[in-house]
């Protein structure tokens, strides 16, 4: 009886072993392909591992980012979510899904992952990296601060940590505070564009239209199709009275990338300016949908409003502007709404 239960569990164990190193075979088939960019193999191997094993987070999570990059983001959290229902400790998951919910614009589902994660590896600097673009698109400036500078004392020689730092300082007008964490970025990657960006931008605000030009060509040196670079030189050239080439710009920013809200906003601060009001107004609602952190956004729809006779949407706006500590009303503008 004992040499016969012994052989039945060998049996089991070399059976279980088996299915096992079929699960993992399939998984690092379908990670190879995926590295080959081939996803319908990677999915075709991610499919055949879970055929085998249908609560295997690995393939769940990988699945998951598949649909991620196919621009899927509704089915890339499902697949996330079933990871982390066979898993719930499956930190990969939890930042994935995290990062998907940013982008759905699901924010406080993105806090709770991340405040999961936390508890989890408190120090891992992802984590208080990804808290920290929550906290900037919910416009709570100071724990989006905190955040990444928790995420730089953990791996500052990440110059997208630093940044994103500078970015908030930027967004802050704390424009003393975003240079000097922008030099210790350039001091991790002299030739990371977004230096040269948000440089350029601190220029524009401070009135250094010279110098935010020769900034932002820098950027598109570096990068030139990026969409968020060309869209800022369209900006700077708003500034410069350069209308139809500040078109040209914003609109090759939105051909690269249709759902930049910041592009959208340029684009009404051009129809402002053409004396075009209501497609000012629709260009704007647009850039509202997509993102209503945007800064100055409320100012130019109150503008818009107002100069095509909508008094009290133009007044509704204004006021969100001044709570939002914009700080652009000009006194003609304040006495429309007395």
């Amino acid at each position: 009886m004992i040499r016969v239960a012994c052989i039945l569990g060998m049996f089991v164990f070399v059976s279980c072993d088996s299915r096992e190193t079929k699960v993992q075979r399939f998984l690092l088939k379908g990670n190879l392909a995926l590295e080959q960019s081939d996803t319908d193999r990677a999915l075709y191997y991610y499919q055949q591992a879970l055929a085998l094993d249908a609560c295997f987070a690995d393939a769940l999570n990988n699945i998951g980012t598949l649909h991620y990059r196919a621009g899927d983001k509704v089915k890339a959290m499902d697949s996330y979510t079933k990871a982390l229902e066979c898993r719930p400790d499956f930190l990969n998951a939890l930042l994935n899904r995290a990062n998907t919910a940013i982008d759905l614009k699901e924010y406080f589902t993105a806090a709770a992952d991340l405040d999961r994660a936390i508890r989890q590896k408190p120090d891992t600097a992802v984590v208080y990296f990804a808290r920290g673009i929550v906290h900037t698109r919910l416009r709570e400036y100071p724990q989006a601060i905190e955040a990444f500078e928790k995420a730089i004392a953990l791996d500052s020689t990440n110059v997208e940590y630093h940044v994103n730092h500078a970015t908030v300082k930027y967004y802050q007008k704390d424009f003393e505070g975003a240079r000097a964490e922008l030099t210790a970025a350039s001091r991790v990657d002299a030739n990371e564009p977004n230096i040269y960006n948000m440089q350029a931008l601190i220029a524009a605000d401070e009135g250094r239209i010279s110098d935010a030009v020769t900034l932002i060509e820098v950027a598109l040196q570096i990068s030139p199709k990026d969409a968020y670079f060309l869209n800022n030189r369209g900006y700077i050239r708003l500034l410069q009275n350069r209308l139809d080439e500040a078109e040209a710009d914003i609109n090759e920013s939105l051909f690269i990338d249709p759902y930049n809200g910041w592009a959208y906003r340029n684009k009404g601060i051009l129809y402002l300016n053409k004396k075009d009001y209501s497609s000012a107004e629709r260009v704007l609602r647009q850039a509202m949908e997509i993102d209503p952190s945007i800064d100055r956004l409320y100012f130019y729809l109150g503008s818009a409003c107002r100069e095509a006779g909508k008094k009290a949407e133009a007044c509704a706006f204004f006021r969100e502007s001044e709570k939002r500590g914009d700080g652009v009303l000009t006194a003609d503008q304040l006495r429309t709404c007395r």
